[in-house]
């Protein structure tokens, strides 16, 4: 069979699997569609604020400005998240010529699980925790599956809670080129979990 054939077939059956995954989830009257599990654009604009703060935490305040030119972000928007950061005392303003933004806490003292529940809501790759388990309860039939989604919602909420601001910026992240600017249309990035804004916090 020719290389390019076996390409699109391939590429066929891993669309096919991914179509199957999701109607099985539709199927069992799952919650959560599984084309939503992903963080939100507003909970990876936060990540990218802090990380930049965290970069510069030996700086002192950033203006909204500069920290919107060097991470490519909407100014009016960061913004929003700024205030909501710091009326959670994640971060603090200052006021003056040199004022802006700055961490409240050191990176080494910030979790990104407690950013991501503040802009988004609980960690929950597959639903919530508690959803999760009562579904274990009275679902005999499919216990097994919810049980692996469990699993697997425990683990990422794990790996969240144990990393730190401190550790991603730590692991050779470089800063991005400054003044960046996204292109219209084009879409961001984003972090292999759901979170669901609605629910109640795990």
């Amino acid at each position: 069979m020719p290389r390019v054939d076996r390409f699109f077939i391939n590429k066929l059956a891993i669309q096919l699997r991914h179509q199957a995954v999701k109607n099985s989830i539709k199927d069992m009257g799952f919650v959560q569609e599984y084309d939503s599990m992903k963080i939100s654009q507003k909970g990876l604009y936060a990540l990218q604020a802090m990380m930049m703060l965290a970069r510069h935490a030996d700086q002192g305040a950033i203006r909204i400005r500069d920290i919107a030119y060097e991470e490519g972000l909407p100014e009016k928007f960061l913004e929003l998240i700024l205030l909501e950061l710091k009326n959670a005392r994640i971060v603090e303003s200052v006021r003056g010529a040199k004022g802006g933004y700055q961490l409240r806490r050191s990176p080494g003292e910030i979790q990104l699980s407690e950013i991501i529940r503040l802009v988004d809501g609980p960690l929950a790759p597959f639903a919530d925790a508690e959803q999760l388990r009562d579904l274990i309860d009275r679902d005999a039939e499919h216990r097994a599956l919810y049980k692996i989604f469990l699993e697997v919602r425990d683990a990422a909420a794990r790996i969240l809670e144990n990393t730190t601001l401190a550790d991603i910026i730590e692991k050779g992240s470089s800063p991005p080129k400054k003044g960046r600017k996204k292109k219209k249309g084009e879409a961001s990035a984003v972090l292999p979990m759901v979170v669901h804004g609605n629910s109640s916090r795990n």
